[in-house]
């Protein structure tokens, strides 16, 4: 954990010595009483907590905020077909720690539509690792998430503003380092499953005017594809 992340109501009481948090201060970052370490607030400001008193229950922590806010998440949204789930796991904290703004995870014809019915979704898991992708990145923003929901449904609440494109490998006439985009507007990018997209599903993107894009001649992994694609987004907005 570079950034110690806190929900607003937990910053009034103590923190339990089983919580992962209080071994971390305790045994990771070695701090003892009146020593201070970084943390932030979930979606609010970052700052400084100190550790003022050890009991064999729990941690006593004050702290002390920064006025500066930190840097806006970046105005990406990824729409992705839903994976397995510990492949949504690693997409996840990775693309949180890449910093995204959205991310929905959509039912498409060629994955499994079990994988909606994982205890990652139904158990409010996915959450934790949005915070651990946030504590990596020094950051305290979490993009917002979807999960479940049909491909059409999530397009019809996209802005009307957005740059869209999509990744694929088959129909994508040009890679996506060359397409042009607009560093005010913000950008959505939609990935499918490990299968990709159905004929159908391509047909979708055309009539809300999606673009299409591929990332070369190479077949990628799901999150190896979104990362990239990540990252090539941040780079052509002047964001690395």
């Amino acid at each position: 954990m570079n950034l110690i992340l806190f929900e607003p109501a937990e910053t009034s009481a103590p923190l339990p010595r089983t919580d992962a948090r209080a071994t971390h201060i305790l045994t990771v970052l070695r701090r003892v009483v009146g020593d201070t370490f970084d943390c932030g607030l979930i979606n609010g400001p970052r700052g400084k907590a100190m550790l003022a008193a050890v009991s064999p229950t729990a941690l006593t922590l004050t702290f002390g905020w920064d006025t500066t806010p930190p840097p806006a998440a970046a105005p990406i949204t990824l729409i992705l077909g839903l994976p397995r789930p510990q492949t949504a796991r690693d997409l996840l904290r990775d693309t949180t720690t890449l910093g995204v703004a959205a991310l929905h995870f959509v039912i498409t014809e060629k994955a499994d539509r079990n994988y909606a019915s994982s205890s990652l979704w139904s158990s409010g898991e996915w959450r934790r690792h949005l915070i651990i992708g946030a504590e990596q990145a020094f950051d305290t923003h979490l993009p917002s998430v979807t999960h479940g929901q049909a491909l059409t449904a999530v397009l019809a609440t996209l802005p009307p503003a957005a740059t869209r494109l999509v990744l694929d490998n088959y129909e994508s006439p040009a890679a996506l380092s060359t397409c042009h985009l607009l560093s005010d507007k913000p950008i959505v990018a939609a990935l499918g499953p490990e299968r990709g997209w159905s004929a159908t599903e391509r047909d979708v993107f055309r009539a809300h005017g999606f673009t299409f894009a591929h990332l070369g001649s190479r077949v990628l992994r799901a999150e190896t594809a979104a990362l990239a694609t990540v990252t090539l987004l941040r780079a052509k907005l002047g964001l690395m």
